[in-house]
């Protein structure tokens, strides 16, 4: 909502309070104020002008040569282009030493061999956006009413003075949503006294009723609707202070009626619309449900195709509005109008909002009907906007309103006690302080002993319980005012539970190592949430579908996350972004065909993809793409984070959707927790992206595994033994198991044992392959003799050859 600090200066008593401070108040009260804006864009030296004499220019066919009297003696000489500059007109002039918007300063000029001493200036050029002009002036100069004084500051008579409050409200504060509102909410702020307007209006003896008549299906989807008559309207453009109230608002000027209609709408909140009488086609006014397949042609000059479930305005027979959304451009007021038909009604909500939606319309209006407007305010606003048709239209009121629904609704009554307030505020506010800000804000009450029955008016549909009672009383006494206390008795200090605490390390971890996190979504199609789970057929559970997909795309849970990192990955190579390496932390959903009516089993999973290059150094000619490998490191380091190292193993598998020769299981004290592996060629080649590697981890398994306190041993003080051998053994047998193997039989002494090299060349046995073991033999309570470790070391290559037929490579 755009208020603006001049108009509002009318309903409440502003002086010694700035625009700013005005704004800083409001927003401490509750509702924000997102800005102030001030329409005088560093603009100075612009006056009122008078325009004596206009000439065409001796050199130019589309200039004029202006004599303008700016209330300095005798008249300047200004050339001007604008196309309707002519004599006998008040205008804007910036004099030479003028400012305009975007600093441009005004200085004596020649054109085509005359001087210019000035600017007549439009609209545009004083910082209005060209979408808020006036039709009239759209391609020229702002003609000023006739009585400005010549020479005054041309600012305040177009109301570039002003400041602009924007206000972000809330949903619950619709009441905001007009000026009266706004008011209502200032005064309260800041303790002052309120002057709204008071409709009066001269009636003729004809009463409306010989116009027309008011018929309503049904009181639930139009509990009120009113009509009034004005006759001998003269239309044409609205004055000069409503146009500029108009601007301020953000709403373009049409004509009187149009602008009158809209001004009223700022004002008191309430949506109105004129009928041109003659054109409205019967005397009867009958709204009802629109027809399946009924058509309308809408003041934007397009035709749009009803639905059953909106509620339209018609002539009896045809529609002339779609209720509370827009008019008819069949019925629209134009320059030959001459009696208006008024409407101010209130209209559901829900079916205004309905329309607004399915039409693809959202206008000032259908905003207030959506958010809620003041039921009892309707025939008030009716009343002021007919006395504005006659005092700026020369329209004549015809007595009376034809209506249907009942005028007025009984206000609610709430109830709230001050110790209860006191108590939920922290406060020790007076009852005479309580009695003071609900007369304030507006508000009747009766008190019981410490209780207060609060008459909540009908502008405030927000307040319905006791706790918004409260609610207002500590808003208006200040929340900076409410003490600051520290709780009593014992606390416990808040902080990371074990498994949000290593949640955490898993993400810096995999940060650190170089990886970005991504976010996707948990819906997904069939077919992707059917590959790269991993579950056996028979076990497969049922699919959990969404009751109203937002797409197919997006029709059911996840069982993976794996098919939507790999469409991070496809999206980004689409892009020319080769090299990826990301993960994800998120939720998968499962559940038994017995379990479908009751929530799935959510289970936490990690999972992450790799593709491209993992280093390069450019410089160094150094390229390091990424391989099982890397992504092995990097699930070995984390899992030396976890604590779990030295429990976890990877076991040659197949899986579906990875590739049969560079896919591993992840094994956690024996049981599966995860897949690492290439994605499948096949699968490559279907998604479209190049060589990619995955993995998945069971995330509630590993945060759950306990894990042994850390320990820290002394650095060793006595030397380390190694040795080397080399081992053939068949291509079957796997590396790793040797290598466990070796750790066990080795005892306390044998503290590392690593594998580096591996050799299956020309010299190699068909079926062999040659591994190489360094193996660290460490006592730390003493040196080790070569005969403490030659004893040690015959019992592992004893265990080796017996265990895995292993031979010696020499």
């Amino acid at each position: 909502m755009l208020v603006s600090y001049n108009w509002l200066k009318e309903y409440v008593d502003l002086e010694g309070i700035s625009a700013e401070e005005l704004a800083d108040r409001i927003t401490k009260s509750g509702i924000e104020v997102e800005g102030v804006e001030s329409l005088n864009k560093g603009i100075s030296g612009v006056v009122v002008g008078h325009v004596e004499a206009c000439d065409q220019h001796p050199n130019a066919d589309k200039l004029n040569v202006c004599k303008v009297d700016i209330g300095e003696g005798e008249p300047v000489q200004i050339i001007c282009g604008a196309p309707n500059v002519a004599a006998g007109q008040k205008v804007a002039v910036a004099k030479v030493g003028a400012v305009l918007p975007g600093d441009f300063k005004i200085k004596k000029a020649k054109l085509r061999g005359e001087a210019s001493h000035g600017m007549i200036c439009s609209l545009e050029e004083l910082g209005v956006d060209s979408k808020m002009v006036p039709k009239e002036f759209a391609d020229g100069i702002y003609v000023l009413r006739e009585d400005a004084e010549v020479g005054t500051d041309a600012l305040a008579a177009l109301n570039l003075d002003d400041s602009i409050l924007e206000l972000g409200l809330t949903p619950n504060r619709a009441d905001c949503l007009n000026m009266m509102g706004v008011a209502y909410e200032a005064a309260a702020v800041l303790d002052r006294p309120l002057r709204l307007p008071k409709p009066s209006l001269t009636e003729m003896k004809e009463s409306a009723s010989d116009y027309i008549s008011v018929k309503i299906e049904n009181l639930e989807d139009n509990p009120y609707y009113g009509a009034k008559v004005i006759r001998n309207i003269q239309v044409g453009p609205s004055p000069e202070w409503m146009q500029n109230r108009l601007i301020a608002a953000g709403i373009r000027p049409i004509n009187n009626v149009v602008d009158i209609t809209n001004y009223v709408l700022l004002e008191y909140g309430q949506p109105l619309h004129a009928f041109d009488y003659d054109r409205f086609g019967s005397k009867e006014i009958l709204v009802r449900r629109a027809n399946a397949g009924e058509e309308i042609m809408t003041l934007d000059d397009e035709k749009r195709k009803l639905e059953e479930h909106h509620l339209v305005i018609t002539n009896g027979s045809e529609p002339v509005a779609v209720a509370g959304v827009m008019g008819g451009a069949d019925s629209e007021v134009s320059e030959e109008t001459k009696t208006v038909l008024l409407e101010a009604a209130y209209f559901n909500s829900s079916l205004v909002r309905q329309a607004s939606k399915d039409l693809g319309l959202r206008s000032e209006s259908s905003t207030r009907f959506e958010k809620g407007i003041d039921r009892n305010r309707v025939y008030e606003a009716a009343n002021r906007a007919a006395q504005l048709l006659e005092e700026l239209a020369g329209g004549e009121v015809l007595e009376g309103i034809v209506e249907a629904g009942p005028r007025y609704v009984d206000c609610e009554f709430v109830t709230v006690s001050g110790e209860r307030a006191n108590k939920v505020l922290g406060t020790s506010i007076k009852n005479e302080e309580i009695n003071e800000i609900f007369n304030r804000l507006g508000f009747s009450f009766q008190t019981e002993e410490d209780r207060y029955h609060v008459e909540v008016p009908t502008r405030r549909p927000d307040i319905t319980l006791e706790e918004d009672l409260i609610e207002e009383i500590g808003r208006i006494h200040g929340y900076d005012r409410i003490p600051t206390t520290l709780p009593e008795g014992t606390t416990t200090p808040g902080g990371l539970t074990e498994a949000q605490a290593k949640r955490r390390l898993v993400r810096r971890y995999l940060e650190g190592a170089g990886l970005y996190q991504a976010i996707t979504y948990s819906l997904t199609t069939k077919e992707k949430a059917n590959r790269y789970h991993g579950l056996a057929t028979e076990d497969e559970p049922s699919f959990i579908s969404v009751s109203m997909p937002m797409s197919e795309e997006r029709a059911v849970l996840r069982r993976t996350i794996v098919p939507q990192l790999l469409e991070v990955v496809q999206y980004n190579q689409n892009r020319q972004i080769n090299d990826v390496a990301i993960f994800e932390i998120g939720s998968t959903y499962l559940t038994d065909e017995q379990e479908l009516k009751n929530l799935p089993n959510e289970h936490q999973k990690l999972a992450g993809a790799f593709t491209g290059l993992w280093h390069a150094h450019p410089w160094q000619q150094e390229k390091k793409p990424v391989d099982f490998y890397v992504v092995k490191g990097v699930l070995d380091g984390l899992f030396a984070k976890l604590g779990l190292h030295e429990r976890v193993t990877y076991e040659q598998a197949k899986r579906e959707g990875f590739h049969p020769g560079r896919t591993a299981i992840i094994m956690l004290d024996g049981q599966q927790v995860g897949v690492v592996g290439q994605l499948h060629p096949g699968d490559q080649k279907d998604w479209g992206v190049k060589e990619t590697y995955l993995f998945e981890l069971e995330l509630d398994a590993l945060l759950a595994a306990e894990v042994k306190p850390v320990t820290y041993h002394a650095l060793p003080r006595y030397p380390s033994i190694t040795r080397d051998i080399a081992l053939i053994l068949d291509q079957d047998i796997h590396a790793g198991n040797v290598q466990a193997g070796i750790k066990a039989a080795g005892g306390d002494l044998l503290k590392q044992v690593s594998i580096f090299d591996l050799y299956e060349g020309e010299h190699m046995e068909d079926g062999k392959k040659s591994v190489a073991y360094s193996l660290t033999y460490y006592n730390p309570e003493k040196t080790l003799t070569d005969e403490d470790v030659e004893k040690v070391h015959h019992k592992v290559l004893d265990y080796v050859k017996e265990k895995f037929n292993a031979e010696m490579r020499g």
